[in-house]
């Protein structure tokens, strides 16, 4: 899923250019190639693709030239995850009814990717002979009140994998104390946003709980794969409620799993998420660039990855990062006001 327009990280990120489609680690990958990267070995290129919104399907091609060009399907307005995840999920039915799928977004990181490969492919083997749906729940570090949660029954593990339990409970983003109160009983983990199932699986969850979206897709089996594609989505996408597939499908569906996993997972919602997943000097500094020099600075972000010398002195708790002549000097505290300060 690569159809977020968000633009937190600017000035690196922007309307036109997500943080999905930028080098947000400074390691000369986009967060969608990284998360190309880490399928080597458990999805070949030629099944890979990618839901994103019309604006930014050359970007898509350009930074996923290996996949076929018909797999990056295009959005024509934003429906939330159901509606994506119903149409590729028909779009693949459609080519392979005995598809084994996982969904994932493309602007997280992953720092272990052996980890990642593992639990994913015995979530997969999983799937693969059951109408089981499973989430992956990443154990929490910390009480993160910008995250959802699930509740996991813990108290038996599945007889196929003792890896994977029953779901108890969705719960949303929480408060400071129920996030401490979340961190304490131990069964409670970080939704990811990450899910495995077979393809026959998720379209009859559609069927049966979202029944209005799954007949916009299901309507459409004709003309998949062919001229009339387009046309056809950009005339009824619209018409989706706009509805995130926690709340329609993983919420009501019984045989719903979680997978407990701990890969260094974030979903980089904030520079002060980048701040925390990356490496540190002795003074708490996160610097991604290679001509930058701190003095007396501590517990701050640098992001510059252009050729300029860049000196810092005297700052903590501070983002400084420039991208194209756009320069940010924000306090950490104060980074959800970007936005209103930037005008974007």
């Amino acid at each position: 899923m690569a159809g977020g327009v968000g633009s937190r990280f600017w000035p690196m990120s922007t309307v036109d250019k997500p943080k999905q489609f930028i080098d947000v680690l400074g390691v000369g990958r986009s967060l969608l190639q990284l998360t190309m990267d880490r399928f080597k070995g458990v999805c070949d290129p030629e099944n890979v693709w990618v839901v994103t919104n019309r604006n930014y399907a050359e970007i898509v091609r350009e930074q996923l030239p290996d996949i076929p060009a018909d797999h990056v399907l295009l959005e024509p307005c934003r429906r939330n995850t159901a509606p994506c995840i119903a149409y590729v999920s028909w779009r693949i039915k459609s080519q392979d009814p005995k598809a084994n799928v996982v969904v994932t977004p493309s602007d997280h990181i992953v720092t272990s990717e052996v980890e990642f490969r593992r639990v994913i492919t015995q979530c997969l083997e999983f799937t693969s002979d059951s109408d089981a749906i499973v989430t992956l729940g990443m154990k929490p570090t910390r009480p993160e009140t910008g995250y959802g949660y699930i509740q996991a029954d813990l108290t038996h593990s599945s007889p196929r994998n003792k890896e994977i339990f029953r779901v108890d409970s969705f719960r949303e983003k929480p408060d400071q104390e129920t996030a401490l109160q979340y961190i304490r009983n131990k069964s409670y983990y970080w939704n990811a946003g990450i899910f495995i199932w077979s393809v026959s699986t998720i379209v009859n969850a559609f069927r049966v709980y979202q029944p209005a979206i799954n007949k916009i897709f299901e309507s459409m089996l004709p003309v998949y794969g062919t001229e009339r594609e387009q046309e056809e989505i950009d005339r009824r996408f619209p018409e989706c409620e706009s509805i995130s597939v926690d709340y329609a499908i993983m919420e009501n569906a019984e045989e719903i799993f979680v997978c407990p996993a701990d890969f260094g997972w974030s979903d980089l919602g904030t520079w002060g998420s980048l701040l925390n997943q990356t490496r540190h000097d002795l003074y708490g500094n996160s610097i991604i660039g290679d001509n930058v020099s701190l003095y007396d600075t501590h517990n701050s972000i640098i992001h510059t990855l252009g050729e300029k010398k860049v000196v810092v002195q005297g700052l903590d708790g501070y983002i400084v990062a420039e991208e194209d002549g756009r320069l940010l000097i924000c306090k950490l505290s104060e980074e959800q006001r970007i936005r209103q300060f930037s005008g974007e």
